[in-house]
């Protein structure tokens, strides 16, 4: 008997601009996903697409452990853009074989003078074969434990998008003026170097004596 669970989750966040605008950090999905989640659970399979390893879940009687492959890419106007393309269930073989997952999410920059307004949503669902040890466990109780587990993954990543992405933002700006302000150093002393080694090599012609 199949089942479906479903969760949606809708976010906005007011973000201070910096001197780098945030539509850049957001054009690198990389940085965003080691921001949100633990790099340690985290393997980057191309540019675009990574595998995320999540804890171990709890659904009634059973332990599972889900790991998702994700392509994750920035659009032209710093939209973020995620979609599951493969979930493996481990634990259970029974309902890893009988499984899908479905994640589709986006985040959207809107610039209003000194701010920019986030605005994303999230909607995942997951489709199981009821495992035989919870063919008599009440049907509601399934679906009502299934959703709110589905509820509180995408509400952690929620409360994580809302706090680590500012502060890793932060950091990320005030790392790009460093490298912009070495870069400019460094430019500099080598003009001043290449016009002193001018000046040495073409020295000025000698008064004569009277």
């Amino acid at each position: 008997m199949f089942t479906r669970f479903f969760d949606s989750q809708s976010v906005e966040l007011t973000v201070q601009n910096q001197p780098v605008p945030l539509q850049h950090y957001l054009r690198q999905p990389r940085r965003l996903v080691y921001a949100l989640f633990d790099s340690s659970r985290v393997q980057q399979l191309r540019e675009d697409c990574f595998r995320l390893e999540m804890r171990p879940l709890k659904f009634l009687m059973l332990t599972l452990q889900p790991t998702a492959d994700l392509r994750i890419w920035a659009e032209p106007d710093g939209t973020i853009r995620v979609q599951s393309i493969r979930c493996e269930v481990r634990g259970v073989d029974f309902i890893n074989d009988r499984f899908s997952f479905n994640l589709v999410g986006r985040l959207t920059p809107e610039q209003r003078g000194e701010v920019t307004y986030l605005q994303g949503q999230a909607d995942l669902e997951v489709r199981v074969d009821v495992p035989p040890p919870l063919l008599f466990t009440p049907q509601p109780l399934v679906e009502a434990t299934g959703n709110g587990l589905l509820h509180s993954v995408l509400l952690t990543i929620k409360h994580r998008l809302m706090h680590q992405l500012v502060a890793d933002y932060r950091q990320w700006a005030i790392e790009q003026e460093r490298e912009t302000w070495h870069s400019s150093q460094n430019f500099s002393q080598g003009l001043q170097a290449s016009h002193s080694s001018q000046e040495n090599s073409f020295p000025g012609s000698q008064p004569e004596l009277g």
